[in-house]
Parts: structure tokens; sequence; C-alpha cells
């Protein structure tokens, strides 16, 4: 069984439109969960506008309250419980694709990778001590009546806002250690390299695949591959392949009811105790004890 992305689509009155991003109010007039485990393929960004929520990233919480703002990466299991009589907040989500100009390319790549991938490490809530003095507030208001009203250049305006804020997210975090931190000496086979490799370990991550495999499907020797592979992620193909079968077991543990042994050989792993071993590895608790906290 294969996990499906939660997604939100746009509708518009004219008829089915899609845009690669939208923004709209949540709000709950009491306790209660807002909205259950999911995960998608949009970063997302909430500001919470009135009351104290909890914000779930896999099984970490993060208490939120007016002023304050979250940052989700792409591909990370979250969810949200409100701990006030009313609660409210922006939701901004966009495909990382919004952030390329009309094609993709190397410089823009190796600022947008890490965020794209479901690693909890870096700052992810920002207070609102932290931000009132900058533009972030104005910019994800302005994003929100900007994608409600779609005058007229609207679609032009988002796009410029959300580089905007997600500018400013890099250079508020760009001194702390990105566990994939993408190298910036990165060329063009280098960038050919890292997609050929991410779009075989999509599709493929369930199945028994090696880097011998990944070497050539990218034309290099199995040596070459392999250093240069760990140079650009700080990570063998081994250990990033296990880092996505961790991930995609997270969501499996936080949406289902699968057992232990039916979630290990969904994403790919030999047995269950080779499973429960490397998930305590990348995540320094067990996986029961995570879908324990996790649906607490």
């Amino acid at each position: 069984m294969m996990l499906e992305p939660y997604f939100e689509s746009n509708r518009s009155a004219a008829g089915s439109i899609h845009f690669p991003y939208e923004s709209m109010i949540h709000s709950s007039k009491k306790e209660r969960c807002i909205v259950g485990p999911h995960w998608h393929l949009y970063i997302e960004i909430l500001y919470f506008l009135s009351g104290k929520a909890k914000v779930y990233l896999g099984a970490e919480c993060h208490i939120l309250g007016k002023g304050d703002l979250i940052l989700i990466h792409s591909h990370e299991t979250h969810s949200i419980y409100s701990m006030d009589e009313e609660v409210s907040y922006i939701v901004v989500k966009f495909d990382p694709e919004v952030l390329y100009s009309t094609s993709r390319t190397i410089l823009e790549s190796k600022y947008i990778l890490p965020f794209t991938l479901a690693d909890s490490r870096g700052q992810r809530v920002f207070t609102e001590p932290e931000i009132k003095d900058t533009p972030i507030p104005a910019l994800i208001q302005e994003i929100y009546e900007e994608f409600s009203s779609k005058g007229f250049g609207f679609e032009l305006a988002v796009r410029t806002l959300i580089c905007r804020v997600f500018l400013w997210f890099l250079r508020k975090t760009h001194h702390q250690h990105w566990s994939w931190e993408v190298a910036h000496s990165l060329n063009d086979s280098d960038y050919q390299m890292l997609q050929k490799v991410f779009e075989y370990i999509d599709y493929n991550y369930m199945n028994d695949i090696n880097a011998q495999t990944a070497a050539r499907l990218c034309n290099m020797s199995y040596s070459y591959f392999s250093r240069r592979f760990k140079a650009i992620m700080g990570k063998t193909f081994t250990n990033y392949l296990s880092y996505i079968r961790i991930t995609e077991a997270e969501k499996l543990l936080l949406t289902t009811d699968m057992s232990m042994t039916a979630i290990a050989l969904e994403v790919g792993f030999s047995s269950s105790s080779y499973f429960i071993q490397q998930f305590r590895q990348y995540k320094s608790i067990s996986p029961h004890q995570f879908r324990k906290k996790g649906k607490a």
C-alpha cells in the first residue's frame, strides 16, 4: 500500500485551476485536533493570528501562539492541535518549484534542496519577538490577501512574495548546520546526477536497490559515483536511502495502524528488527515510541 500525500487543490468559479501555491486562514472555536497527521509535497508556513496550538513535526511538539511562525518542510509528517477556545492562523503552502526561475539551475538548487527533505533539524519556529520587526508578518498577510482576492497579476505577486519570505528564511538560518546540506560546489553534471538518483530512490525505495544500480543510471563508475554523492550530500547512498525509508515509515506510523513488520517491508527494510534498529539510530527513539508519542 502506498500512502497518498495530503493535498489541497484550488478551484476557481470558472472551472478547475491548479495553482502551485495556496493561502487561507484556518481557525478553531474549541480545543481539538485541527489537522490530523498528514504530509504533502508542498513547503508550508503557518503564521498564528490568535490563540495557542501544538504543532507536531513527526513526533516533535512545538507550542505556538499569536505572532509565532513555523516552517514545515516538503514530505514532512505534521499535525496541529488547538490549545485555546479560539485559534486562527494563516497557511501558506507552495510547491518548491515556485522558487525556481524558468528552469532549475545549480545556483538555486543548492539553497532549495534542503527544504525538500523531511529533516527536523535547523530552526523551524520563529517567535513573535524574533519576527515582529521584520518584513515577515506583512509579507505573509500580503500573500494571503493577494491569493484570496486574485486581482490582476496576483500570480506574479504571490510568487514574488513567497520568494522574498524564503530568502529571509535562508539568510536567517544559513549559519545553521543542515543534516543533508548540499555542497556549494555543484556543477551541471552533479545536478543531473542528483535528479536521476532522487527520482530513482523516490520510485524504488521500497525495493532492494543499491548504489551500483544508481551509478549505472548516472553512467558513472561505482567508486566515482559513491565518492561524488557523499561529497555533495554529506552521506553515503546507503545512508541517504535509509533516511528516505525512515521518512516514509514515519508517515505510515502516524497515519495508519499497520504493524511494524508490515511497515518495515512496505518501505524496503528486509526485517522488522533491522527497521527498528535503523529507526532508533536515525530518530533516537523506537518506532513504537514514535507512534505512541505522535498519537498521544
